[in-house]
């Protein structure tokens, strides 16, 4: 009932589709419950009066009401499948809606694969359960109510002696719901295990094969697999062991009947028809109970899997556009960051009373030591994380009083880890822009110093670059980044190391092509090389979340200090970037 309830906003839609499915199953059940009344009346009037008139038509009101039966569990069973269907749709839309506006902070906790599971096979289990077990839960329960009810109105004494076992079936079934229940969130977990794992490697296969690896994957591989293994083999043990248990409990019903019925049949109490009648109703019993204590596994699993997905949809973005936010045109691009601190964990700072102003068209370099928090600074600006102390303005406006759309297509952003997706060259450039036309796609790529090498390909812009953009380099990827970027036309652009990948005549190349297309926008540009740097209007230096040095390359180079070691270091290495990489 739980689960009916977190699940009713979806079944909503298709409430009359339901109100249909209870009806046949009450139909189906009636019919059911029709059939051992039409075979004792035959017996009775066919074999003990002789009257073998009514053989014909009491097998065809058998056959009729077998008939009917079957064509309301036939009609149930569609409609609830299209009932379970268009709920599981709406679940799994308002899942991946749901994690479009999760924060960042939640993936930097979370594993891929999890994710995956809890959309895919937690979302099936449930929508076997709430348009399969649901229903037949109903009927089988609506089923062993019917059947009781009939037997006791029959004769109620020969009923009670029948029944004696049932209030042990009962405790069969309870004893079977509380244990499947864990059991089957155990193997919810194991599923997650799995599907992370398998996430996780094929993603980093080429660093597997790098380091020669395989084995040893393979070996972590098997260990998960056979956790996976042993608890989906405890949770059929467990339904195999309490199906067969109260298959022996329904079955003592039967001796009972056989040998109380017996007895009362010889005494000229009741006919043999009631006796078989009753003996066909016991054995109807039987299939619906097992099945009932089915429907509580299947139940139970998607219990385990609904607590996983609530937990999923319970998780509050930390991140959140506020009720009434502004609506902005065009940004300037002034930015402020207003004695900013910053942790990932709320415990150790990334960034500490940080306070800093870019004036709208200007360059600011970002350089400093391997997690000075380069990045975090600038992940700021976008609101993929909101500060821990202090602000963030954008013309004067705190960024969470802007509405989120508008302030994330005013920064473009070239990320360290250029992503491609699985599409055309121009679907990944345009991204940002989808009905941006070819010429305005090629300029992009033309800026970004990508374009010849697009237009030699056979496809050209055309061209379906594999997952994550295999089939690429590292510098055509970031090239292709970038010039998504600059198709973008926003007044602020963040590049993260954009060049990083690239070599220095490619690099030299992208910069004098940017110098036309950032005119006029503010930059924050995240740096290895001095030569990215040089050309900044302002450069700052980070150490351990403080800004330590800012100022022009000129003036850092005069003054002692971080800044001048980290250019004396690249110096001294020909050009090498470990002193400065992020």
């Amino acid at each position: 009932m739980r689960m009916l309830r977190r699940l009713w906003p979806y079944y909503r839609a298709g409430w009359h589709l339901v109100l249909l499915s209870i009806l046949q199953v009450l139909l189906g059940s009636l019919m059911g419950l029709a059939q051992p009344q039409i075979i004792g009346w035959v017996v009775d009037r066919v074999l003990e009066e002789g009257r073998w008139q009514w053989l014909l038509p009491g097998a065809l009101a058998v056959v009729g009401a077998a008939l009917l039966q079957g064509g309301f569990r036939y009609g149930q069973r569609c409609t609830m499948e299209l009932v379970s269907q268009r709920m599981v749709a709406g679940l799994r839309s308002e899942l991946y809606r749901h994690l479009q506006a999760l924060s960042f902070r939640y993936y930097d906790q979370v594993q891929t694969g999890e994710l995956m599971s809890r959309v895919t096979a937690d979302v099936d289990a449930i929508r076997f359960a709430a348009g399969v077990s649901v229903v037949n839960g109903l009927m089988n329960l609506t089923t062993v109510i019917g059947i009781v009810a009939a037997m006791l109105l029959m004769d109620w004494q020969l009923a009670a002696v029948s029944l004696l076992f049932l209030p042990f079936l009962v405790l069969a079934v309870w004893r079977f719901s509380r244990q499947s229940g864990s059991a089957w969130a155990a193997v919810q977990a194991a599923t997650a295990s799995l599907s992370a794992q398998i996430q996780e490697n094929l993603a980093g296969v080429r660093v597997v094969r790098a380091f020669a690896q395989e084995a040893a994957e393979v070996e972590r591989f098997r260990q998960v697999n056979r956790a996976f293994q042993q608890a989906n083999l405890w949770a059929v043990r467990l339904t195999s062991f309490w199906t067969s248990a109260i298959q022996f409990l329904a079955a003592m019903g039967s001796v009972l009947l056989l040998w109380y019925g017996g007895r009362r049949v010889m005494a000229g109490i009741i006919t043999i028809g009631t006796l078989i009648a009753f003996n066909t109703y016991l054995a109807n019993l039987v299939h619906p109970v097992r099945m009932l204590a089915q429907n509580i596994s299947s139940l139970s699993r998607a219990w385990a899997g609904l607590r996983r997905i609530c937990e999923l949809l319970d998780q509050e973005p930390e991140v959140r556009e506020k009720p009434g936010a502004k609506p902005v045109g065009r940004l300037a691009g002034h930015v402020v960051l207003e004695d900013v601190s910053f942790s990932y964990d709320g415990v150790r700072r990334v960034l500490d009373h940080v306070s800093l102003e870019a004036l709208p068209g200007q360059r600011v370099a970002i350089v400093g030591r391997t997690g000075s928090g380069k990045s975090s600074l600038v992940q700021l600006i976008p609101r993929f994380y909101d500060p821990t102390e202090g602000r963030v303005l954008i013309d004067g406006h705190d960024v969470r009083d802007l509405r989120l759309a508008d302030l994330r297509r005013s920064v473009a952003v070239v990320p360290q880890e250029t992503f491609l997706f699985s599409a055309t060259i121009r679907e990944n450039i345009a991204y940002g822009r989808p009905d941006a036309s070819l010429e305005e796609v090629a300029a992009a790529a033309r800026a970004a110093q990508i374009h010849d090498f697009i237009e030699s390909l056979p496809a050209g812009y055309d061209t379906v670059v594999g997952e994550r953009g295999v089939g690429l380099s590292g510098g055509q990827k970031q090239r292709v980044a970038i010039a998504r970027a600059l198709l973008m036309d926003s007044p602020i652009v963040i590049l993260d190391e954009s060049t990083s990948a690239v070599d220095v005549q490619t690099e030299s190349q992208i910069r004098q092509a940017m110098e036309r297309v950032m005119a006029g926008r503010t930059c924050f540009i995240i740096a290895s090389r001095i030569s990215t740097v040089q050309g900044a209007d302002l450069v700052v230096v980070l150490d351990q979340g403080r800004i330590v040095q800012q100022g022009t390359h000129d003036e850092l180079l005069e003054q002692p200090g971080l800044y001048r070691e980290i250019c004396r270091l690249q110096l001294r290495a020909g050009g090498d970037d470990e002193g400065v990489a992020d």
